[in-house]
């Protein structure tokens, strides 16, 4: 059985569809989805349309974040944030054309039973941003912080790689989980268009919403797949590079 981290869609259907293709999964597999799933790219509606079909068959879990919030209070109660609406909430909008009552009742469901986060069996966090309890997830005052925070990545990229784990003045945010895993923030922001570990956080964001790539890592043997960049899929949009 092999478990996989996929990074933010940003409604790049294409592009999912090259990473789970290349991944070749198994009935046994997991995947376990980063969050962002809508906002960016026009097929946001249909993305969501595959990952339930896929959860029907496979083992699926699903993670929320901050643009999933967005589409999901839109598909409650039509509010339509100003914020989601110049990043990708448009294009997310325009993809439920056509789309009947039932089927976006379908759709709010699934974003209403996405998590908050995940973790596994072996101490491995799984989470859209980050957050900033030092006592862990489970005491995050601020539960919005667990799809917004982006000083945990902040933080690990910035360490001194010298400070021994067992130091006092080791990060407490870091000691709770054997490894975490992110999306929310590109690697392209760095330069990077592969994932980035940095201390024992892995974020798998490889900026998709823009003109970067979707990416599938296997948790345990850290070896990815990822797409076509995504402008290069939908040559005719311009994703959320505006």
């Amino acid at each position: 059985m092999r478990t996989f981290a996929i990074g933010d869609i940003h409604g790049g259907l294409k592009a999912l569809t090259q990473v789970l293709n290349k991944l070749e999964i198994k009935d046994e597999d997991t995947l376990i989805f980063m969050g962002d799933y809508v906002d960016g790219w026009s097929e946001s509606a249909q993305v969501i349309d595959l990952l339930i079909d896929l959860s029907e068959t496979i083992n699926c879990i699903f993670i929320k974040g901050n643009h999933d919030v967005w589409c999901e209070d839109w598909l409650r109660n039509k509010e339509v944030n100003p914020t989601w609406y110049i990043h990708g909430g448009k294009e997310t909008m325009d993809s439920y054309e056509g789309y009947s009552v039932e089927q976006k009742k379908i759709h709010l469901e699934f974003f209403e039973n996405t998590r908050m986060y995940y973790l596994d069996d072996k101490n491995r966090l799984f989470l859209h941003a980050g957050f900033t309890s030092m006592h862990g997830v489970e005491r995050e005052v601020v539960k919005e912080t667990l799809y917004y925070d982006r000083t945990l990545w902040e933080m690990a990229l910035t360490m001194d790689k010298t400070i021994d784990k067992d130091a006092v003045i080791y990060p407490n945010r870091l000691k709770h989980y054997s490894e975490i895993f992110i999306g929310h923030t590109p690697t392209t922001n760095f330069n990077e268009s592969e994932p980035m570990h940095a201390a024992n956080v892995w974020n798998v964001d490889t900026g998709a919403a823009f003109k970067g790539k979707i990416t599938g890592i296997n948790i345990d043997t850290k070896a990815f797949v990822q797409s076509d960049n995504l402008p290069g899929l939908y040559p005719n949009e311009k994703g959320r590079n505006k």
